[in-house]
């Protein structure tokens, strides 16, 4: 997912706003996603409505949230996990049974989107936002259009230092194992060891490895990036500049789900507010602004035609036959820590 600094605090209206009308519930609600990764406008419309108070914090990875939630951190009553990690926390007893499968409105939800593991019919977390991960770049400064991650890295050679990649095992090992023609789960270590080469090759002509890409690509300080789906946001703001395209080769994607903590103060506004998630015209006012594929069979035909109709955010057919997503690799994760760790210090 998204890699994003940023700690948000929710305040004024849309944490104290009372409904117009009765109130169907009332307390408080802690939410704890992605920054960025939520419309505020959604978050102020359920305040107002059921009369809670939302407070949300931020995390930048899965590893991070999961830590602070193994340390004992309390309150929280929403997470959003990638897939293989809800597995994770699923195995490890910290997600509280929801029974979102029965609610009203999740009948629209995609069956493929299903993809847990652990929880294969969604009785316990909500199928939430999916996107592919690709390239950005900015078409001014690199004077062509990529197609694919052969195209990254022929540039990346005759201009080192005008790319980046993400600083993300997973994400970038997963090119090294798309290049050789493995799957982004393998445990075989010697397709890890070939996508460690293939990555530690390349590496020299590098920027560096991060998350932060946005300014570098719309200032030109970078030419492209291994980025995520939401550059597409940019995209659609300065078309002529900028651009965002599923490599040719393939690549990997994901998807978070929205789960309910064992420990969750407030367990029957958690569940109200999945349920909020599951309409329609709130799934797609949130996907808006996400600029991520979506879930809801219903939101669909509510989205503005330059996301319904953009290749990266709804690819066709073929494209999806094409993206691999995350799977949960327990004791042989190991094996790219180490690869990864190699490449860092290489």
């Amino acid at each position: 997912m998204m890699n994003w600094l940023r700690k948000t605090a929710l305040t004024g209206t849309a944490l104290l706003a009372l409904a117009a009308g009765p109130a169907y519930a009332a307390g408080e609600l802690h939410l704890y996603n992605w920054g960025d990764y939520i419309n505020p406008e959604i978050i102020d419309k359920f305040a107002k409505e059921f009369d809670v108070k939302v407070s949300l914090d931020t995390y930048s990875t899965n590893e991070e949230m999961l830590a602070k939630i193994q340390a004992g951190a309390t309150g929280y009553d929403l997470v959003w996990p990638s897939v293989h990690m809800a597995d994770i926390m699923l195995q490890l007893g910290l997600i509280e049974e929801s029974k979102i499968n029965q609610s009203k409105g999740f009948e629209n939800i995609d069956p493929t989107a299903l993809r847990s593991k652990q929880d294969p019919k969604a009785d316990f977390c909500l199928p939430y936002a999916w996107g592919p991960v690709g390239i950005f770049y900015n078409k001014t400064v690199s004077g062509q259009d990529f197609k694919s991650w052969k195209d990254l890295f022929d540039y990346a050679a005759k201009n080192p230092g005008r790319v980046t990649l993400l600083d993300d095992l997973r994400e970038t090992l997963g090119i090294g194992l798309i290049m050789n023609g493995k799957s982004v789960n393998s445990r075989d270590p010697a397709d890890i060891k070939l996508a460690e080469e293939f990555i530690l090759k390349q590496k020299p002509n590098i920027a560096a490895f991060r998350y932060d890409v946005i300014p570098l690509i719309e200032g030109g300080d970078m030419a492209a990036s291994h980025y995520y789906v939401g550059g597409v946001l940019y995209v659609n703001k300065r078309p002529k500049e900028l651009g965002f395209v599923i490599p040719e080769e393939g690549a990997t994607m994901y998807q978070e789900n929205v789960c309910m903590l064992k420990t969750a103060p407030n367990k029957d506004n958690a569940k109200l507010f999945m349920e909020f998630l599951l309409r329609p015209e709130i799934a797609a006012q949130n996907s808006t602004m996400l600029t991520n594929g979506v879930v809801n069979k219903a939101a669909l035909d509510l989205l503005p035609p330059e996301l319904k109709n953009n290749a990266a955010i709804n690819p066709p057919p073929e494209v999806r036959a094409k993206l691999q997503i995350f799977e949960d690799l327990g004791a042989d994760l190991k094996l790219y820590d180490r690869a990864w760790s190699r490449i860092k210090a290489n």
